[in-house]
């Protein structure tokens, strides 16, 4: 594929299975190894089935606020499949499985959703960087990153995401324009899960299709079916050709849509109905892959049934793990936002460490 192909303005969407599995677009089949196919298709099963979980333990208040991922895995695990150990992820809050393919663990992930920021320091080699809540600013974080890899001339590829309500945001602008001016390294990626909490898409900007905004910066622009993962690697493979030719940033939308509430804090029956939630659970990403590898002879029925059975496992053990992590240390709260306490944080943390004693 080449982006002129799939210029926005041609509103032509790039797909290569279609939603049951089959392939559409045999052309552009890409050629992955099969340990990577079968990394990819893990991972997205263990990001599906810990975010089920995920969502249980915090209706049993075992869990903070959550926001779920299910319906966007193939945004994610595919462009993540596409880079290499040294390129970086710059996340929001939804990326739980571009994490998981990155090298962030499960206990790590669990830990930061259960309220303890252990859960934001990953491993040394681990090139992501921490939960981005304030919407848009993580865009400004990635140029920022990229801009010091193509100054230190570092063979590194950044890869951000956003929603489709976060395009309405000044970061998203800003940090777009500043990549694309100074022809950083950065891949722009749009989760179109086609509702920004309770505003749907059509409500949240005139353009058309959101891809059409790379126009703007003077880079190329492309929409994906974002629940096919195949379609996402080869995407993001052909955005990191273009970075490494020294081209400057890619913006891809990838279309696919929150199947779950946009937190367990929201009711989405109040706003959209159960048949467009219903339709959308037909395009699946992960039965969609699933049906390719079964198709490929690369997993079985069988092997699916004793790795969902593993890894269901593995989630309980990893979560009564971090429950008896045990409470972070009071002053934890309070140590990590100034380089010395503030006297307004110095009386807060005098006062509720009175007060924890006293009820001791």
């Amino acid at each position: 594929m080449t982006f002129s192909d799939y210029d926005p303005l041609k509103k032509k969407v790039f797909q290569i299975l279609d939603p049951e599995g089959v392939m559409v677009n045999p052309r552009e089949e890409p050629k992955i190894p099969k340990e990577t196919l079968i990394k990819m298709y893990e991972t997205m099963t263990l990001g599906r089935l810990a975010d089920i979980k995920a969502i249980q333990f915090q209706r049993q208040g075992r869990l903070l606020t959550y926001a779920p991922n299910i319906g966007q895995e193939a945004a994610q695990i595919g462009p993540m499949a596409a880079t290499t150990k040294q390129d970086w992820l710059v996340l929001a809050f939804r990326e739980f499985n571009a994490m998981l393919y990155k090298g962030v663990t499960l206990e790590q992930y669990f830990l930061y959703w259960y309220g303890n920021e252990a859960g934001s320091h990953f491993d040394d080699d681990v090139k992501v960087l921490p939960v981005n809540v304030p919407i848009g600013s993580q865009i400004s974080h990635a140029a920022g990153i990229a801009y010091a890899a193509k100054i230190q001339k570092k063979d590194e590829v950044v890869i951000a995401y956003i929603g489709d309500g976060g395009t309405s945001h000044g970061e998203f602008h800003e940090g777009l324009n500043f990549g694309s001016v100074l022809n950083v390294p950065m891949i722009v990626i749009i989760q179109n899960n086609q509702w920004a909490i309770s505003t749907p898409r059509a409500k949240a900007t005139k353009a058309e299709i959101l891809a059409q905004k790379a126009i703007g910066y003077g880079i190329p622009g492309i929409q994906v079916d974002g629940n096919d993962v195949l379609a996402m690697y080869v995407a993001t493979l052909e955005a990191i050709k273009w970075i490494k030719a020294g081209k400057g940033p890619v913006l891809i939308e990838a279309i696919t849509y929150r199947i779950g509430p946009h937190t367990t804090s929201d009711n989405p029956k109040i706003y959209r109905t159960d048949e467009e939630v219903a339709l959308w659970e037909t395009k699946d990403p992960l039965k969609r892959f699933k049906q390719y590898l079964l198709e490929k002879k690369i997993i079985t029925e069988a092997s699916d049934e004793a790795l969902n059975k593993t890894y269901n496992q593995l989630i309980l053990d990893t979560f009564k793990k971090v429950e008896s992590s045990g409470l972070v240390p009071l002053e934890d709260i309070f140590n990590y936002t100034y380089e010395h306490l503030t006297p307004q944080l110095k009386a807060q943390y005098e006062q509720l460490k009175q007060e924890s004693e006293d009820n001791q």
